[in-house]
């Protein structure tokens, strides 16, 4: 079953053929990471040279297909770090971002990189009043910028800033021109301002696919919450190529995050593009330890660090429930071993209910009548509101001498047979993701 296995267990509306029958994916979607560049736009967020190459180690390990270093005419420190990063051969495609400049295609081409990413506003509004230029200036910088990226062997992506705030014939206009009389390898629609919507990114991208032969790439920011699906749905219609943060990090309210669409692409639409989502929560608190002020929300899809831990009295009965039944994965949609989170978690708090105290009794290998239970309880939810927070072992154990009298020797917690179960779940996740990577 597409929706149902180990890994993940998803709705079954997902592959009826009246959801998928007008899809378009192409058949190698390629990630491509802009954590380097426009992830360190994010205000405050400074990276280094070394901090640099080290987040593109962990990029390279999670398996992302092409890594936009950053912009050697930055700083003498970006410079450096690009062309370090070039030198190490980690695997993935390296980019450099650019301006439409030739000293700016000169540059990456000297540091090395494999391709160039071109940008320059296409509204033609923003740049008469954001740029102070006319239209005509902007065609012609990128006509002369783009052939020269082409006669220095870099691959051309042409980047269109505030590309979905232009009239769609407009825009498509001026990048035909750029690509007639210029250079294009691939055509870069940017959502600058993330304001379209998934059905515009839908429709106009079947337009712009139509129109052009070279591959397009998707570039989404956060505005108002729609990166991911506006993303997805670009991929829907065709487009070859996702542009992505770690965690979403970016300028503003920041980028479509790798893991939303990875996991989502994966899980949903039964397309693995090829990254060992394992490592996304690994690289996500690599980079957000580095990257000042950018903490990982606790309950962030797939990286928060209380995704998977369950306080409410009715989850933690259908957990115990389900582990009786022997189908443990019903609890979640995906796995939380196929991100690399672990297992689920049973945690004591105002929210419990009997099934988790007497969990956590079971893990002291202690019982408890069904008045005792409900004192033990009692006090729980107490101390929990109280300190506005979830309880500690050494918090537990205290209420449980309290209510049963005291241990015989020191209390130990060991794992109940629900978490084995959960446990157990985690590690058939990993044995599946193993057997169909090959």
């Amino acid at each position: 079953m597409l929706h149902r296995n180990a890994r993940w267990y998803v709705s079954p509306w997902n592959y009826y053929p009246e959801v998928t029958g007008d899809f378009e994916f192409a058949e190698n979607i390629l990630i491509h990471d802009v954590t380097l560049r426009d992830g360190e736009q994010e205000t405050g967020v400074v990276f280094t040279a070394q901090d640099k190459i080290e987040i593109a180690k962990k990029l390279a390990a999670l398996g992302v297909h092409r890594i936009e270093a950053g912009m050697p005419a930055v700083s003498a420190e970006d410079e450096y770090a690009v062309k370090s990063i070039v030198d190490m051969n980690l695997g993935p495609r390296i980019f450099s971002f650019a301006r439409c400049m030739v000293s700016d295609v000169q540059m990456a081409a000297q540091a090395g990189c494999d391709g160039i990413v071109m940008e320059i506003a296409a509204n033609q509004e923003f740049v008469e009043k954001a740029y102070g230029k006319t239209f005509d200036w902007a065609k012609k910088a990128a006509i002369d910028a783009t052939i020269a990226a082409k006669e220095l062997g870099l691959y051309t992506a042409f980047f269109t800033i505030d590309g979905t705030r232009a009239e769609i014939d407009a825009l498509l206009d001026m990048v035909d021109e750029v690509a007639t009389n210029g250079h294009m390898d691939s055509f870069v629609i940017a959502d600058t301002f993330g304001c379209a919507t998934p059905e515009a990114a839908r429709a106009m991208m079947r337009r712009i696919k139509a129109r052009f032969k070279q591959p397009v790439e998707a570039h989404f920011h956060m505005n108002f919450g729609l990166g991911v699906p506006n993303t997805i749905a670009a991929l829907a219609a065709g487009a070859d190529v996702a542009h992505v943060t770690v965690c979403g990090i970016g300028e503003g309210a920041g980028n479509t995050p790798i893991e939303d669409v990875v996991m989502s692409l994966k899980c949903l639409y039964n397309k693995d593009v090829g990254i060992r989502t394992e490592k996304m929560v690994e690289t996500a608190e690599f980079v957000c330890d580095i990257a000042n002020g950018h903490a990982i929300p606790v309950n962030r899809p797939f990286l928060g660090e209380r995704v998977f831990k369950m306080e409410s009295g009715a989850g933690v009965m259908f957990a115990v429930n389900a582990a009786k039944a022997g189908d443990f994965g019903i609890m979640y949609s995906y796995n939380p071993a196929l991100v690399g989170q672990p297992p689920m978690d049973f945690v004591l708090g105002k929210k419990s209910g009997t099934y988790t105290t007497n969990l956590w009794l079971e893990r002291m290998s202690r019982t408890a009548t069904d008045d005792q239970s409900m004192d033990i309880l009692a006090r729980v939810k107490e101390l929990a509101l109280g300190k506005r927070e979830l309880l500690t072992e050494t918090e537990f154990a205290r209420i449980v001498e309290d209510v049963l009298g005291p241990y015989e020797e020191k209390p130990v917690f060991n794992k109940s047979f629900t978490d084995r179960a959960a446990v157990a779940a985690c590690k058939a996740c990993e044995e599946e993701e193993t057997a169909v990577r090959g």
